[in-house]
């Protein structure tokens, strides 16, 4: 069976990208893409060239909150990762009151109207404690009552081998008509891959042509103090001499000029922030590349971001890492496909 696929809020195609690759041993299970909706063009574009250049209509850019729900083509499956910077802990935890708050609403008519057999719904792990906790509860009893029952799991991706710290909150909705019970696939086959930043950056080394891979311009202090910063330290915890310390009151964020350790993953790869937010190579005074930021997100290397240096770091920052989607889609097929799996428990409570 071949399931297709609808999205909302796609996003350059983190999760498009994880469902094209999404494959279960003896069974002709797969997901194919059906249509997409984003608000912002060089996101539309990314995920048109690589997902569906063949079929750009079916990418509609537009504000969701115009989308004519009634006109999208009948879905097998829904996926939406929606707006989470209202929901997180970096953000300013607005929830419910904020501008994207209540945009999951918009993937509650899509499962109301269209009735696929399955959803995934994604956010930031910051969703659970938005608004007192009162917002996920809502989110979820929202989902329920369009006809599903819902798996939610706060996965660490760092687990699965993404050589990257990122923690999500994933709903897995199943139409309550239908006999599948999805089980949170296992980390433990994934327990031996080398998941570190300098394997994710240097093995295979990224090609000469690859797109994308322009370095970023920084001043020549910015790279004197990198260069008093040692992998895994930041702007406050490295011993900086007096003229390269920051002059910062308040909140010192940890992640400000933070070099990797190349012998852990990578900390979460992010789409916003100013200087001092870009992530910093662990061996060489320099932010990453986006085309190095792109392969701690997972994206193959062949895959073509869209638009200026500024919007590629916002997309992928925003994206889903693909190999991590890819994981949880094979779950959802296996599900499908009567097929067995490791599984562990769901560990976010309903």
């Amino acid at each position: 069976m071949i399931f297709e696929l609808g999205e909302l809020f796609c996003g350059p195609g983190g999760l498009a990208c994880g469902a094209k690759m999404a494959k279960v041993e003896n069974s002709e299970y797969g997901i194919i893409h059906k249509w997409a909706n984003d608000y912002d063009k060089d996101t539309c574009d990314t995920y048109t060239y690589n997902i569906c250049p063949d079929n750009p209509e079916s990418v509609i850019c537009q504000d969701v909150r115009k989308l004519d729900i009634d006109s999208l083509e009948a879905i097998d499956c829904l996926a939406f990762g929606f707006p989470c910077n209202d929901f997180s802990v970096v953000g300013e935890q607005k929830g419910f009151d904020g501008k994207y708050g209540p945009l999951y609403t918009y993937g509650v008519k899509v499962l109301k109207k269209h009735k696929p057999k399955w959803f995934l719904a994604e956010n930031v792990g910051g969703l659970r404690s938005a608004n007192d906790g009162a917002a996920f509860k809502k989110i979820l009893k929202d989902l329920k009552n369009s006809g599903y029952r819902l798996y939610p799991h706060l996965y660490k991706f760092e687990e699965y081998g993404i050589p990257q710290a990122r923690h999500r909150v994933i709903i897995v909705g199943i139409r309550k008509d239908l006999k599948c019970k999805f089980k949170v696939p296992s980390p433990e086959p994934y327990m031996n891959i080398d998941n570190t930043c300098k394997r994710a950056l240097e093995v295979p080394p990224i090609p000469l042509n690859a797109s994308n891979n322009e370095l970023t311009r920084q001043s020549a202090i910015v790279t004197e103090r990198l260069r008093h910063i040692k992998p895994g330290e930041n702007a406050f915890t490295a011993n900086l001499p007096e003229h390269l310390q920051l002059n910062v009151k308040g909140a010192k964020i940890s992640q400000i000029y933070k070099r990797l350790d190349p012998t852990k993953p990578a900390y979460t790869v992010t789409g916003s922030g100013g200087g001092g937010t870009h992530i910093y190579h662990y061996s060489e005074p320099r932010a990453l590349t986006n085309r190095e930021r792109a392969r701690l997100q997972t994206f193959p290397d062949n895959y073509v971001f869209m638009g200026s240096k500024e919007s590629v770091r916002r997309q992928i920052g925003m994206a889903v890492p693909a190999k991590g989607a890819k994981i949880i889609f094979e779950a959802i097929l296996r599900t499908f496909a009567g097929i067995e799996y490791k599984s562990v428990p769901c560990n976010v409570n309903e």
